[in-house]
């Protein structure tokens, strides 16, 4: 099973739960959560809140988790405080409350947690339970960014092209790409069909990547991408991105050894 969701710094209180997790024994991991909860654990109730919201080794129960979550808040959990606050933005489990949600959001955010900085700077930006700043928006995603938030990358180089700083759009939509995000490949594969003397090759390239990577809508892109090449650009471009490809193999088989 995938513990994607789960993976943060832990407690030691909760450690042998993520580790139960891990292995898949999700009941024995509730009940860890569970007893470091009633310890007083913030993570543990966190973590508990987790499982009942996404249904592990338990039918869904969103309003238990939101409990949790509360708790989890109360005892000084950021990763509860943003849970809950986007919670109360959703308004399906919780009444929506666009104040209460931003100021747990932006709390989470001033204390440091990176997804907590990605949707404080999306609250500022909609203006939603503060006044509109975008100014302070792009602060938190800066924030957020530097701590390596790939959507924190992709909404900053969203926002350059929209100001029409297409140079630093290209290189946060570069960093995020390198990192292996395909929204981020198409986003900069488009750039480079953009420019004044289009890059069709590394277009064509980064589309590519993004296509195996599950971004079904890069697959038009790089197709009329590939109406307009010769057939030397277009095995060029498949050799770019074996290149990439094989050039992370060999970075995780570095890390492995």
């Amino acid at each position: 099973m995938s513990t994607a969701l789960f993976a943060m710094p832990v407690l030691a209180d909760v450690s042998e739960g993520v580790a139960l997790l891990e292995d898949g024994d999700v009941a024995a991991a509730a009940s860890s959560f569970a007893q470091a909860y009633e310890d007083g654990d913030a993570e543990g109730a966190f973590y508990l809140a987790r499982l009942f919201e996404l249904g592990l080794g338990t039918e869904p129960d969103p309003q238990r988790a939101a409990n949790l979550y509360a708790a989890a808040a109360e005892l000084g959990s950021q990763r509860g405080q943003l849970r809950l606050g986007l919670m109360y933005h959703e308004g399906r489990v919780l009444l929506r409350d666009y104040v209460e949600g931003t100021r747990l959001i932006c709390e989470a955010a001033d204390a440091g947690l990176a997804e907590a900085q990605l949707n404080c700077g999306l609250s500022y930006q909609a203006g939603r339970g503060v006044d509109a700043a975008p100014a302070r928006a792009r602060e938190y995603w800066e924030l957020s960014a530097a701590q390596g938030n790939i959507a924190a990358l992709n909404v900053l180089g969203q926002s350059a092209l929209s100001d029409g700083d297409v140079d630093i759009a290209q290189t946060r939509f570069e960093t995020a790409a390198e990192a292996g995000n395909p929204v981020a490949m198409l986003s900069l594969a488009e750039i480079l069909d953009a420019q004044e003397a289009p890059d069709l090759i590394g277009a064509y390239a980064w589309s590519s990547l993004a296509v195996v990577r599950g971004l079904n809508e890069a697959a038009a892109f790089r197709d009329g991408l590939e109406a307009r090449m010769t057939s030397a650009d277009v095995l060029a471009g498949q050799a770019q991105a074996r290149a990439w490809t094989e050039s992370k193999l060999a970075d995780i088989a570095d890390e492995d050894q």
